[in-house]
């Protein structure tokens, strides 16, 4: 395919996500480092320098904090399988990755839910600092179980309620990121003085969820405060979001329906009197590139080789929280969505993806369901893969169908392979950059710098 470079196009950004890299099947491959270094800090160090190598705005980190137990109310499958455990609390692997890096951001993971604002905003505000304004904090509320049972609570709280506590979570989190102005350190050692007292201010926060008085006990954020992240796919989340968000995670779930997130995100952000344009999206998307079609297509039916289906069977369950062991032999996505939702579960995701997809009267077998979940939960259904100009082909549809705004979260299908990986900053980035559709470069000083770029 001919690519006219006279003309100057949008460029995307590209993120890694690292989330998954030591669980579900991945860690199987021939390929993959982490089996036996996983939890090393050499092989994070090993993959920011290769992300860095290939000029990649951030490395991702989704988090969850129990072991999964929605499946059969046990963490035995989960433990046996490898299923979102064992998890890391990435803040201090980040400073490390920091350390061997000079551009590259770092996306933390903490849940509104269960977190208090003056503890995550202090620590961010501090990692802000070790990695010179390379700090992006990805709030989520989590719907998963265990993680609730780990935090205190006997049952998922109120999917809105939930939101509720994010939007007020994060206020207070800005608040507290401006109490302390930018000027207010003079470190004058003539004088004697540190800062100036009429700069630190309490924000005196009393609301629904916290009453916290502040200011903050850290100095500015190099990028003024981390860049925030949400991904809430609901009504309710997207609300939520349009209110703080400087960069959307979205689910990568073809063309049509990621058009349509688009102008819902649009939406809302102009209701609350936001520039759409500012906001980018980060399309989650896996790919596979290797140097011919036919390699690329082996390597992407590895991905399902050999899945058992309670490993499958365990993801769908944490990853809705609602314990897939329990469907009768046969039953409508209505009958599902309505069993979830009562539950106070997550009706969007995997089942509401189907719902659109076929149709919410549609009847599956559990064997049928269990099929799909397979290659939801090792991404194969999710997962292009081909040459570098395929791909590039592909991601080019992408961005220029939704907007121009953002880029892609590359997923877990090579976070875990060194020759995979390689294989995007050797291959596809390059290829990226001779249409005019990437850096060559990093050209910003922090995180946000990049990202605006």
């Amino acid at each position: 395919m001919a690519h006219d470079q006279t003309t100057k196009k949008p460029r995307m950004h590209l993120a890694l996500d690292f989330s998954w890299t030591q669980v579900e099947t991945d860690w199987r491959q021939p390929t993959s480092w982490v089996n036996n270094a996983y939890p090393d800090v050499g092989l994070f160090e090993d993959l920011a320098r290769i992300a860095e190598r290939g000029l990649f705005d951030l490395i991702f980190f989704g988090d969850s904090t129990g072991i999964p137990n929605t499946w059969e109310g046990s963490i035995e499958a989960a433990v046996r399988r490898g299923v979102a455990w064992p998890r890391l609390d990435m803040s201090p692997w980040i400073t490390a990755m920091s350390r061997v890096t000079s551009h590259i951001g770092f996306g933390l993971t903490y849940a509104s839910t269960f977190m208090h604002p003056f503890f995550v905003s202090r620590l961010l505000n501090s990692l802000d600092h070790i990695t010179n304004g390379r700090i992006a904090f990805n709030v989520i509320t989590s719907q998963r179980r265990a993680d609730f049972e780990n935090y205190g609570f006997d049952e998922l709280v109120e999917h809105g309620q939930r939101y509720d506590r994010m939007e007020e979570f994060v206020d207070v989190c800005k608040k507290l990121w401006a109490s302390v102005e930018p000027d207010a350190f003079v470190w004058d050692a003539k004088t004697g003085i540190v800062a100036d007292p009429a700069k630190v201010r309490a924000i005196n926060h009393v609301g629904r969820f916290f009453k916290v008085k502040g200011p903050l006990s850290v100095p500015p954020s190099p990028q003024g405060r981390p860049v925030l992240i949400q991904a809430g796919g609901s009504a309710r989340g997207i609300k939520a979001a349009a209110k703080f968000v400087d960069h959307v995670f979205g689910a990568g779930k073809g063309i049509k329906l990621m058009t349509e997130q688009r102008a819902q995100r649009d939406a809302a952000l102009q209701a609350e009197g936001r520039d759409p344009q500012a906001v980018g999206i980060l399309w989650a998307t896996k790919v596979i590139v290797a140097e011919t079609e036919t390699e690329a297509a082996r390597l992407k039916e590895r991905l399902i080789a050999d899945v058992p289906t309670e490993a499958v069977g365990v993801w769908l369950s944490h990853n809705t929280g609602f314990d897939m062991s329990t469907l009768p032999p046969r039953f409508s996505l209505r009958e599902l969505n309505q069993r979830i939702i009562a539950a106070n579960a997550s009706p969007v995701g995997f089942v509401g993806l189907l719902a659109r997809q076929y149709g919410e009267e549609t009847e599956f077998s559990r064997d049928e369901f269990f099929e799909h979940g397979l290659h939801a939960a090792t991404g194969y259904a999710s997962t292009t893969a081909g040459t570098a100009i395929q791909i590039a082909d592909h991601l080019e549809e992408m961005f220029d169908a939704t907007g121009s705004r953002g880029g892609f979260m590359l997923g877990h299908s090579q976070a875990g392979h060194r020759a995979l990986l390689q294989n995007i900053t050797g291959q596809l980035v390059p290829e990226l950059q001779r249409r005019g559709r990437f850096r060559t470069a990093y050209e910003g000083r922090t995180l946000r710098e990049n990202l605006a770029g």
